[in-house]
């Protein structure tokens, strides 16, 4: 039988075949490519969905003069098995504020920033090693979202919160502007040397007051992200390791991963930025009341 009237048994000629049998050929290839470029994106950010993947690969798919939506990259990621599935963090005790030194009240409730170095905040989270903890301290431009300093220690002691500090003061642009450091109210953050270290620098102290998370959520956020997408929440064999993993996932978080919350910017080219930046997703009403509204928690959906 010839192949047009097998074409004419399922009511198609012999052309609208051959055309469906390539445009099945092309899809098919498309798809390889966006796999391919997925597990090149993730390569660096092991854990970025699929919102910013989408806002990634466009740009590179339309040199090849191929687009996709981004419910079409849903599909492809999950018909691909690439889904990522986000397991619950234990959370660990890093703040002690039972201590004799002064606290401070907070001076950041109200204030949105409008440039980088205007507003830093600080946090402290716990890696795990085989056996024990180590501890990331960690500085992060609220503005830029660009992480300014940070230290893993062995401890919880303050010589890692000390020497994440003299990086960020290292690490400004502008040493005339007006800047606020706000952190919980930690022994670390409370001691002699830290306060007397940001009253050298001429910085403004702010620290949380009801023990509310929401009154540092921004550092809080930047722990989440550096833990569910870079691999920081596994066990790592050494210290050594830990330190060269950390290391990696701050430079790839400062210069390659697109936020929402500024604009899809990375934090580096958001730092070189005036004035307010757009967002690209509608705060949660429990989010609406802080002082500054960090990228919302993501779970792999569709409206990623």
């Amino acid at each position: 039988m010839s192949m047009s009237a097998i074409c004419g048994l399922f009511g198609k000629t012999r052309q609208g075949w051959y055309k469906q049998r390539s445009h099945v050929e092309n899809k098919v290839l498309k798809e390889a490519v966006v796999v391919e470029l997925v597990k090149e994106q993730r390569a660096d950010m092991p854990k970025v969905g699929c919102r910013k993947l989408h806002y990634l690969l466009s740009p590179i798919l339309a040199e090849h003069s191929l687009s996709l939506g981004r419910d079409g990259l849903f599909d492809i990621v999950a018909a691909n098995g690439l889904q990522i599935r986000r397991r619950k963090r234990r959370k660990a005790i890093t703040t002690d504020s039972n201590h004799p030194f002064r606290k401070y009240g907070n001076l950041v409730r109200e204030l949105v920033p409008d440039r980088s170095e205007q507003l830093w905040v600080s946090d402290i989270t716990y890696i795990q090693l085989k056996g024990q903890y180590c501890y990331l301290s960690l500085i992060t431009d609220a503005y830029s979202r660009r992480i300014m300093g940070h230290c893993l220690w062995p401890s919880l002691k303050k010589e890692g919160p000390l020497q994440a500090l003299s990086m960020a003061l290292s690490s400004r642009t502008d040493k005339g502007l007006d800047l606020i450091h706000h952190s919980d109210r930690g022994l670390q953050y409370c001691c002699a040397d830290y306060i007397s270290k940001l009253n050298a620098s001429r910085i403004s102290i702010s620290m949380t007051e009801k023990g509310d998370p929401y009154e540092n959520a921004l550092a809080e956020r930047i722990n989440g992200i550096l833990k569910t997408e870079f691999g920081l929440d596994g066990r790592f064999e050494s210290f050594e390791q830990a330190k060269l993993v950390v290391q990696k996932a701050i430079n790839v978080y400062n210069e390659q991963r697109p936020h929402a919350s500024i604009d899809y910017m990375t934090p580096q080219q958001a730092h070189q930025q005036n004035g307010v930046i757009a967002t690209r997703w509608k705060a949660r009403k429990r989010l609406q009341k802080q002082w500054v509204n960090p990228e919302p928690l993501l779970t792999e959906s569709k409206d990623k």
